[in-house]
């Protein structure tokens, strides 16, 4: 899973004050410790490929009121500053529950839920449109507040929202009429994208407005949900009270396909965080987003961890691979060789005679489409050297940018794992900064098993890259 830590500057963690050229002033408490320092580098290098490949991609965060009124806010706010000073565009859902309840009390009002959504009356609607109001005014102040750092030249983050979301009234459910309770009916992407493309942050509520000229209240995970579909966002992620999903022994289950996502989400309890938000990653990921992420709110800079490490911290989320990857037979080499083929030509891969790949078929893995074959990749372990090749990684044109190339890696990986080997390595001529984007490093011929440096083509001149699996 994958691309932490507080946003002040070294100097100013010390307790040092920066000089004119941006280093620390001279005395043991602006010098940082060895330890420190060690843990610092390797983590900010790692994260560099995800940096890359995050840049100009559309994440959707979603976070109810209690976030607002977390003290943890405002780290919150200044990680998704600096998501927005990486070039990711981003669109903010935020919820008011805590609020519409505070407000609701003072005007002696008491709240109903129906399934975990509330009952909207019309005596109630003015509280949620307030409480909401609140909320939004106080996200879009700490959004506005410059860095709290003098070494930085402040950067205004311009906040932008409007009427984006058609909403029409959720109706009658179970004999309950929910009144002004509403679900999304289209979200305007075209006005949020061209709001993404001036530089703006994006911040929605959970109120959606009617044709007739209606306000209904939503839920954050429906407004979230629709809008990253509708933007065919990158991501999708949700703040909620765990870590994740958690497992029978309440560890944090770190990758989940939709399938399995779905088996949980039916068993969690009734309108549980997990079964409204699980629920929506799992209709996300299934309408085209490319990962949803479940984290803890709880947890001070958990965002930053869960997109720019390679393990995370909480619950990531992607469209089933199981279906549609399987081990290669005989029978597959005339469909493998019309993948491959085109790309030998072009200098992209080696040449495999057809006789090799008969002999090697059991190396390959295969990914289908409707039943064509449209991708593959194959693993050639070295276990003397405790290696594994990753080789022939090869998706047809037509469906490409779909996520098959990166689902084969992780195929590889699995069958390497089982072999009880931890490094992948893959010789490239064309495509490095794909495999760099997913946590391969560069190494030298030197870092290859002594086999595979016998069979190394010098003329070809392949990168090397490695990545510990």
């Amino acid at each position: 899973m994958s691309p932490e830590s507080s946003t002040a500057p070294a100097e100013a963690r010390a307790g040092g004050v920066a000089n004119g050229a941006g280093h620390p002033a001279v005395g043991p408490a602006a010098v940082a410790p060895d330890t420190e320092l060690s843990a610092f580098v390797p983590t900010f290098r790692a994260s560099a490929p995800y940096i890359q490949a995050f840049r100009g991609k559309t994440f959707v965060v979603a976070f109810g009121g209690e976030v607002v009124a977390d003290d943890t806010f405002p780290n919150f706010i200044a990680d998704l500053n600096l998501l927005a000073s990486l070039g990711i565009r981003l669109v903010l859902v935020h919820g008011a529950r805590p609020q519409v309840e505070k407000l609701l009390a003072q005007r002696g009002m008491e709240s109903r839920y129906h399934r975990g959504i509330r009952v909207t009356d019309e005596s109630q609607l003015g509280s949620v449109i307030g409480a909401s109001a609140r909320a939004r005014a106080r996200i879009e102040a700490a959004l506005s507040m410059a860095p709290r750092t003098a070494a930085v030249t402040p950067s205004h983050n311009r906040v932008t929202g409007g009427n984006f979301v058609v909403a029409k009234p959720i109706g009658v459910i179970d004999g309950v009429d929910m009144k002004y309770s509403g679900e999304v009916r289209r979200v305007d992407a075209q006005a949020i994208n061209d709001c993404l493309k001036d530089g703006d942050i994006v911040l929605m509520s959970t109120l959606g407005y009617s044709t007739s000229g209606d306000t209904f209240n939503l839920t954050v995970e429906e407004v979230a949900t629709q809008t990253a579909i509708a933007l065919k966002a990158t991501k999708l992620i949700f703040l909620l009270d765990t870590p994740g999903v958690l497992d029978a022994d309440g560890a944090v289950i770190s990758t989940l396909y939709t399938r399995e996502a779905s088996a949980i989400a039916s068993k969690a309890p009734q309108a549980s965080d997990v079964q409204f938000f699980l629920s929506a990653a799992v209709r996300a990921c299934q309408k085209g987003v490319v990962r949803a992420h479940l984290i803890g709110r709880k947890s001070d800079g958990a965002i930053l961890q869960e997109l720019f490490t390679r393990d995370g911290i909480g619950t990531m989320i992607s469209v089933d691979s199981l279906d549609n990857l399987r081990p290669a037979t005989i029978e597959d080499v005339g469909a493998l060789l019309s993948i491959i083929e085109p790309l030998e030509r072009q200098g992209i891969l080696v040449a495999r005679p057809r006789a090799l790949i008969e002999r090697e078929i059991e190396r390959f893995f295969l990914a289908e489409h409707d039943g064509q074959v449209i991708g593959c990749a194959a693993l050639y372990p070295f276990p003397e050297a405790n290696k594994a090749e990753l080789a022939c990684l090869a998706v047809n044109p037509d469906y490409r940018r779909e996520g098959y190339g990166e689902r084969l890696m992780k195929a590889v990986e699995r069958a390497a794992k089982e072999h009880g080997i931890n490094t992948l390595f893959v010789l490239t001529t064309r495509t490095a900064a794909w495999f760099t984007e997913r946590g391969f490093r560069q190494a030298t011929v030197s870092d290859l098993p002594e086999k595979k440096q016998a069979l190394y083509n010098f003329e070809r001149a392949s990168q090397v890259y490695v990545k510990q699996i």
